[in-house]
């Protein structure tokens, strides 16, 4: 399945989620989630989401948008305004485009404006090691008071959505979902949201009891603390005074499991766990036949060369 959710910056806490097959655009999932804004809100999001619709349909409920410009996908009306070359924090005009995306319906694209004011803000990103990346970003925040680099900086901040999705996916154990029928993986899915939002409440306790940095809490750290913490309390049920004391500890001991300040960090998107040798099960087992224990040679299954 497509899953998209909305995250509140500051917390982490998952606000509201959406899913469909995988036939099912993320931007459709998109939204549906626009609902869960509130007017005056901020929607920060990656270039996958940044279109005409979508910042219209959210500056007419209130909310202001602050996405990245697909270079491949720049209107004509906006690129034609922009240097060739250069950072740049301009204001354009965005038209709408000719055409309807297949996302959306007639009626609703009918009711799109003409036009839309938009701040442009490009700028480099030019650190030791890596190559250099020329980031085109587009906002309804046309006040001049707001500075390119904080709207830079706001949206180096949405990259935390990736990895509140692999707390959710890998350290939950929601990658692999274990029900079979539709209900039953709805169930399922508010289960883990739950019991996300629950470890971020914890984290977010610990962070103002102890007067620390919410953001260098470790989730997977707080995740094994709580399992802990909630075996020695089942067998204090009836000594409430017990039970706060070891609540206290226990958020004694997420704020000190701080994570190191690694700013501009590398975390690409790398399987640590290598596959079994084993067969796929593509068949019923009974129509499988007799098979060898484990893969028998290897030419039909090359290893990846290493870059």
């Amino acid at each position: 399945m497509n899953l998209a959710g909305v995250f509140c910056l500051l917390t982490g806490a998952l606000a509201k989620a959406a899913h469909g097959d995988n036939h099912t655009h993320e931007s459709k999932l998109f939204q549906t989630l626009w609902s869960s804004f509130n007017e005056g809100d901020l929607a920060v999001t990656d270039r996958g989401f940044c279109s005409f619709g979508a910042f219209a349909g959210l500056r007419a409920r209130g909310v202001d948008s602050l996405m990245r410009l697909p270079e491949k996908k720049i209107s004509k009306a906006i690129s034609s305004k922009l240097p060739k070359t250069g950072n740049c924090d301009v204001i354009v005009t965005w038209k709408r485009p000719a055409k309807r995306p297949p996302a959306m319906t007639q009626p609703e694209f009918a009711l799109l404006p003409e036009s839309l004011p938009v701040r442009v803000v490009r700028y480099t990103i030019a650190q030791r090691g890596f190559r250099s990346q020329c980031v085109t970003l587009v906002t309804t925040l046309l006040d001049a008071a707001i500075p390119a680099s904080d709207l830079a900086g706001l949206y180096f901040r949405r990259w935390g959505i990736e990895l509140h999705f692999r707390e959710i996916k890998i350290h939950l154990n929601m990658d692999v979902l274990r029900c079979l029928s539709p209900d039953m993986i709805e169930r399922e899915l508010r289960m883990h949201f739950i019991a996300y939002n629950l470890i971020r409440s914890v984290m977010q306790k610990a962070a103002l009891t102890h007067d620390v940095d919410l953001n260098r809490l470790s989730f997977k750290g707080c995740l094994d603390t709580v399992r802990q913490f909630a075996n020695a309390t089942s067998g204090a049920e009836d000594k409430p005074r017990t039970i706060s004391a070891m609540v206290d500890e226990m958020l004694l001991a997420i704020a000190r499991d701080l994570n190191p300040c690694r700013p501009g960090r590398s975390e690409p998107r790398i399987k640590k766990r290598r596959p079994k040798n084993y067969r796929l099960l593509t068949r019923p087992r009974n129509e499988m036949g007799p098979l060898p224990h484990r893969k028998v040679g290897v030419e039909n299954h090359p290893k990846p060369a290493l870059t």
